[in-house]
């Protein structure tokens, strides 16, 4: 029988907490068991295993971040896109590093279609067109700037900036003037 008030959803939400306290990878139903004072066995009503906890809090921090990037998004195009893009991104992972992990979490195909990671290559590609990139060359485009948002808030979150000057506020700054840049005078094969 189902624990009274413990849905999916509230588990899921409160994975993603946990995620954020402790680390996404030490998420685990025994964990979320614990937190609930309740026995793993109530939660299987719920979830099936601890990597459903984790495709759950991986949907919800996809979803959460398409939501923000929607907002930041609307209404602006150009640069202004690109910066208001990537500074969704930074602040999400500065604000929830463990659902900011969960995003990056490998899905099964039928999950990855049910998510909102098509939502973030559309308004990807819907901020390139105001570059005029054409295929191949916006695909390219699109994994350029995933890999360079991933990879610095990543050694961000990991205090691999913390230990020189200038501030890596000012170097987030100039990283997106260079993408700017950069997409602004893309070289052709």
């Amino acid at each position: 029988m189902a624990y009274a008030g413990l849905t999916a959803e509230r588990l899921t939400r409160a994975g993603a907490e946990l995620a954020d306290e402790v680390g996404f990878d030490q998420v685990t139903v025994s964990e979320l068991a614990r937190r609930f004072d309740v026995k793993v066995a109530s939660l299987y009503s719920h979830l099936k295993n601890s990597r459903d906890l984790k495709t759950r809090i991986a949907l919800l921090a996809l979803e959460e971040l398409a939501d923000r990037a929607a907002d930041a998004l609307a209404g602006r195009a150009g640069k202004d896109a690109l910066t208001a893009f990537g500074h969704v991104y930074r602040d999400y992972a500065r604000e929830h590093p463990g659902r900011y992990a969960a995003a990056q979490f490998k899905l099964d195909p039928e999950a990855a279609a049910a998510s909102a990671g098509g939502r973030h290559a559309q308004m990807t590609r819907a901020i390139l067109r105001g570059y005029d990139l054409t295929e191949p060359d916006q695909t390219h485009a699109v994994r350029l700037l995933g890999s360079v948002f991933h990879g610095f808030v990543s050694l961000e979150l990991a205090g691999g900036f913390s230990h020189s000057s200038p501030d890596s506020a000012e170097s987030w700054s100039r990283t997106l003037d260079a993408l700017d840049a950069l997409l602004r005078n893309w070289p052709t094969p």
